[in-house]
This record gives structure tokens, sequence and C-alpha cells, in this order.
């Protein structure tokens, strides 16, 4: 078989059909917003506290470009270190509240090179059944004994924990502080009680939980009130809340120093570049002097989770973190709501078969400072009225 005759193959079982005739799907969002007048509201960009286009972090973005270069051309092991680095990194583990931090420059390689950089064959790695690719990928690439526990059911993490541990040397539980496709949070006291009573090491993937959880944006430790430090290892992103690109690692001083040396992420890829770095350095420092952000995004969350209720909408087990999904019968329905958000000028991709169970296919709005209640009213108004238009249609049809 040739490899485009498998690629098609491939293909149409992920669902080639439905997602070739979706505009969103990797369409230029620069021309669909120039169709609109430019007056296309985004609702797929994960810019939770909208600094995105905030003129203080594109200035600080060129300056680095300008004055110190594009890239630093070498892993920094062997050539690539630069101090504003160390800057960057010193700055995220005292907002996150840990030792020390090291910076990669992909989140998902942050995720799938530690998963699978920390455990051996005698060890137990224990997940969620909804963890992100780059978590599942770096279990499937581990040497240790993988199991799934149901999302968010702890009594079932539980379970596994009392009649699987014990058989193991070590054991590392990852879950995420915010699950960006269902918008829902662990229990953390929870976890750091049973990580205690097991034995466990416990990693969080806070990638879409900073600057979103917690009165200051330090994630769902803060959110909890526990101490970060209860978390052996933090993980997050720089291109959420942080407006860049890239992923970090937070933890333990003596924990990073043997990352550093030896997680093949980081040593065997290039240094973060510096209008990167610039740019999350910048986007944190506002953060930290401007919580406003956090506290608009907190509100407005909270108004959408009310008007889709009042609506009749299925938000799901969100209660509004700043990402909050829509539930839909099927695949038709949500194209269907998608495509009328688009003709009234708001962006927002259905999620289908791609990244979600086949029979839960959603909207998923990711919530931004930037945006008003009235922009969240109106977008649902047109999700109510295109969802009753399709089932009244349903109605007459049979």
């Amino acid at each position: 078989m040739r490899l485009v005759e498998f690629a098609d193959r491939r293909f149409r079982l992920a669902g080639r059909e439905v997602l070739g005739r979706v505009r969103h799907f990797m369409g230029s969002f620069d021309a669909l917003s120039d169709g609109a007048d430019g007056r296309l509201v985004s609702f797929g960009a994960y810019d939770y506290l909208g600094l995105s286009a905030d003129e203080r972090v594109r200035q600080a973005s060129a300056d680095a470009a300008l004055h110190v270069g594009v890239g630093v051309s070498a892993s920094r092991m062997i050539g690539g270190e630069r101090n504003f680095h160390a800057d960057l990194e010193a700055n995220l583990a005292a907002f996150v509240g840990t030792e020390a931090s090291l910076c990669l420059v992909s989140g998902y390689l942050t995720n799938l090179s530690l998963v699978q950089h920390l455990l051996g064959s005698r060890d137990l790695l224990v997940i969620d059944e909804l963890s992100h690719n780059s978590i599942v990928s770096g279990a499937s690439a581990s040497r240790a004994r993988t199991i799934t526990f149901r999302h968010n059911d702890l009594d079932h993490l539980e379970e596994i924990l009392a009649t699987q541990r014990s058989a193991h040397a070590r054991c590392l539980i990852v879950v995420e502080g915010l699950y960006s496709m269902d918008g829902d949070i662990p229990d953390l006291p929870r976890l750091i009680a049973m990580k205690h009573a097991h034995d466990c090491w416990l990693m969080v993937d806070e990638a879409h939980s900073i600057g979103v959880l917690g009165e200051t944006g330090r994630g769902i430790s803060e959110h909890w009130g526990t101490d970060p430090r209860e978390i052996d290892l933090i993980v997050g992103t720089l291109s959420k809340a942080f407006v860049s690109c890239g992923g970090f690692v937070a933890g333990e001083a003596r924990v990073l120093e043997w990352l550093h040396f030896t997680l093949p992420g980081f040593v065997f890829s290039v240094g973060m570049a510096p209008p990167i770095a610039a740019a999350a350095d910048t986007a944190l420092r506002i953060l930290r002097e401007e919580p406003w952000r956090i506290a608009r995004l907190r509100s407005l969350s909270a108004h959408f989770v009310a008007e889709a209720e009042r609506l009749g909408l299925d938000c799901g087990p969100s209660r509004g973190h700043g990402v909050v999904p829509l539930f839909f019968r099927d695949n038709e329905e949500t194209v269907i709501c998608a495509e009328a958000l688009l003709s009234q000028g708001f962006y927002c991709p259905p999620i289908v078969q791609v990244g979600v169970p086949r029979d839960q296919p959603r909207l998923r709005f990711f919530l931004s400072a930037s945006h008003t209640e009235a922009n969240v009213s109106a977008a649902l108004e047109v999700v109510a009225a295109a969802c009753n238009s399709e089932r009244n249609l349903d109605r007459l049809a049979s």
C-alpha cells in the first residue's frame, strides 16, 4: 500500500467527511475576519487575559528581536543559554510558588518528554482518561505500566492505588488543573491526601489553569488554598495566559537541576527564542500588576454559564473557569451552530471526533478579559436560535 493510500484511509476513519467541510478548520482566520469587516469576535483562542494584542507585550517582543536576536541558534547546554532564560524561569517559579522552573520550546513537548522520562519498567503511571494527548503520548512512550482512571473520579483512582500501588517501585499520578475540553477541575486537596497516603508523586498540567484559577491567577493551588509545593511537578504552557509559545516545568530546585541536564525535550532542543521569552515574561509581569483581568474573566465566565442555562444550552460539567463547552446531539447540529455563529461574526470552531468522543460533539468557548457581556449574550442567542431551528425541522420531518 502506498503512503498516500494509507493516509487517505486513516483520514476517512478520523472523520474526513465532517472535518473537510467545516470552514473553521485550517482556514485563514485573517480571511474570515476580513470577510466580517474586521469585526469577527473570536471564542477560539486561549487569550484568557486579553493580552495577545497588548502593546506592551508586542513592544517587548520586538525589542528583544532587535537587541538580542531572533533565535539562540543552539541548545542551551552547548551555547544557547542566555540571561533572559534564567530571568523568565525565576519569575515563573516565583509566580507559581516553587523553587525553580525550566522552559522548553513547546508545551506539547514538555508533557511528552517529561512523562516518559520520569519512570521505568518497575513503576506505575496513573492518568485521567481525559488527559491531553501530550500526556497520553508521553505515557505510551514510557516504560512504566500505565492505568487510566475515569475522568475526575477520585474514588476510582483510590481503588487503583489501593490494589496496584504496592506492586510497583514508584508511582506518578497525572491530572490537569483545568480540563480544556470539559472545563472542569479536579479536587486537589483530596489528590494531595491520596498522594501522601500511597507514597506517590503528583504532576499537574496547569496549561489552562495558570492565569485563570485563583484570585491572582496562580492556578489550582491558589484556587483550593493549598501549598503549591505539595505538587511535585507543575507543568504549564506559555501559549495561553502568557500569549507566547513554549512550556515550563516547575518544582523543587534539585529536581529541576536534574531535569536541566537530562530531560530529552530540553537537552536535545534549541533554546527558547528571545522574542518569545520576552513576550511571555512581559505578560507575566502584567498579570501580576493587573489582577483585575482575572476578576474580569471570572465574571464573564459566570455570565456565560448563567446565560447558557437560561437559554437551555448544555454546558456539561463546566462551572465557568475561562473555558466552557456547549454540548450538542450530534456532529450535524454542532456544525450548524458553528456556521450560524460565523455568519453573525462569532468564531467558535466545532469540536467533532478529533479530540473528544464521537458521541460528545461540542462548541468550546474560550473566554477572554477582552470580551464583553454583550459578546457572550449575543453569541449564545445565535446558538440557541440555531438549535431551536434545527430541532423544529427535525420534529416537522418526523
